[in-house]
């Protein structure tokens, strides 16, 4: 493989070494090198996976809590390659990176200044500080049943208003790709001294190829969460949060916070498993394969150009990488229903109106040659006598808010049929993954509105009158 420069893989060098290294093994896990694992699991799985299958603190790997020795290595390598002060790996998610920063940067009565559509993590974070949310709406693209671009105004007319609002918290790019003017956005924090902070999921790879958008820690953000198993190539559950080299935050807070909702005992594979998909993004076979992941979009669009009843979101600016489309009579859910029964294709989500489709850096030409042939033959076919379905799967509410998250989350609690909550205040958090946007969040007026959003329960869980 040929490398843009020599790369280093600390986490991974250090498995190789453990797993090659023969020793008797008297500590955790308990399965013992896959030797206590059940044979028709272990047999599916391999051998070696289970003999890879270690914690921290053995066989020079290094500790992720504090970080030390490869792993420490590792993180900084990161670090390096996003021109970030810290790079931190998370393995729990983005999730776990979002409550960790509302646990060590937020109080209890501060103001945040949220867009509507954050992911339910984000909530969660401000739930445990008592932070209170400001939200701000997003652009509406009616005709798709999404969200779009945060309007830099209305982070400029939120900040005049209060001044004291303590963060301001954005997703960018939308789980769409529709991605917003962070670069204003971030100047409009600057001018009012307040910091910023990106969840930006979906961006790992736009650092390094020039027709993906600009990264938000580039653009003067000071923490950024980026979920590397999206698109960067790393297992399910592992993710990075960036700390910028000339942030406002308190940093060592932020690294406490998360050492005390990370695991003590963190799997070697999913860090190795980050170390090398950062590795993977310094080779030439590492760069090739996201700009194929481009031009095969591209190819994508390109045929369902000439389709007549499917049709493409167009936003500029966005991630080419992701592709929403829609079919002339048929909802989201129907669609994706019929790609993977009919055609055996699964796709990434569906929405009221459509679905959408990733780009990735493991597809081939091929997939998508297939996947737009099938896409033509759908588009030929009547199915108009298909019985519309009246769920609602994204929401596009705005929220009223009656009380603080928090009090709401932490009250004294009863369950209602869903009918009977209309008029009472939400107690619980309601988001299906994907996207995790909120349906409802505690603290939250249910009205009449709520009821298409929630046809899969029968009752809810809101605050005791």
């Amino acid at each position: 493989m040929k490398t843009l420069k020599k790369v280093k893989a600390p986490i991974v060098e250090a498995l190789i070494s453990a797993y090659n290294k023969h020793s008797y093994h008297f500590h955790i896990p308990g399965h013992t090198r896959g030797n206590g694992v059940y044979e028709t699991f272990k047999n599916f799985m391999g051998e070696k996976f289970f003999q890879c299958d270690m914690t921290d603190e053995f066989d020079g790997i290094g500790t992720l809590n504090p970080p030390t020795g490869p792993i420490k290595e590792a993180e900084e390598l990161c670090a390096e390659l996003f021109g970030a002060q810290k790079s931190l790996f998370l393995l729990n998610g983005s999730t776990v990176g979002n409550i960790a920063i509302a646990m060590a940067l937020s109080l209890q009565g501060k103001k945040i200044i949220v867009n509507r559509n954050c992911h339910r993590s984000v909530l969660t974070g401000m739930i445990i500080s008592g932070a209170e949310p400001l939200w701000v709406n997003p652009d509406k693209l009616d005709d798709w049943s999404l969200w779009g671009k945060i309007n830099p105004r209305d982070i400029e007319n939120l900040l005049n208003t209060h001044n004291d609002v303590e963060m301001v918290w954005l997703t960018n790019p939308t789980y769409e790709g529709v991605v917003s003017d962070i670069e204003t956005i971030s100047k409009i924090c600057k001018k009012h001294n307040v910091p910023l902070v990106v969840d930006e999921a979906h961006g790992t790879l736009w650092k390094f190829n020039k027709e993906l958008p600009t990264p938000s820690l580039d653009l003067g953000a000071d923490i950024v969460v980026q979920s590397f198993h999206k698109t960067g190539g790393s297992m399910a559950q592992t993710s990075v949060l960036h700390i910028a080299k000339n942030t406002q935050f308190d940093v060592e807070a932020l690294v406490h916070s998360l050492r005390l909702l990370q695991t003590t005992s963190p799997s070697i594979i999913l860090l190795a498993g980050l170390d090398a998909a950062r590795a993977n993004l310094e080779t030439e076979e590492g760069l090739n394969n996201i700009q194929i992941a481009i031009d095969n979009a591209k190819y994508l669009s390109s045929k369902i150009e000439d389709l007549n009843h499917i049709k493409q979101l167009k936003q500029e600016p966005c991630d080419p990488t992701k592709i929403f489309i829609k079919a002339d009579n048929l909802s989201g859910k129907q669609l994706e229903t019929i790609l993977e029964e009919d055609y055996n294709i699964e796709v990434e989500a569906a929405s009221d109106r459509g679905i959408l489709l990733l780009s990735n850096i493991g597809n081939e030409k091929k997939d998508f040659e297939y996947l737009a042939d099938c896409l033509k033959d759908v588009d030929s076919k009547d199915y108009t006598k298909l019985t519309k379905e009246n769920k609602k799967h994204m929401p596009m509410l705005i929220p009223k808010i009656k009380m603080n998250l928090r009090e709401a989350f932490y009250s004294e609690k009863e369950e209602v049929k869903k009918e009977d909550a209309i008029g009472r205040i939400s107690a619980e958090v309601i988001a299906e993954c994907p996207p995790g946007i909120a349906i409802l969040l505690p603290g939250e007026l249910i009205t009449q509105e709520h009821l298409p959003y929630l046809e899969d329960y029968s009752v809810l869980e809101v605050v005791k009158q």
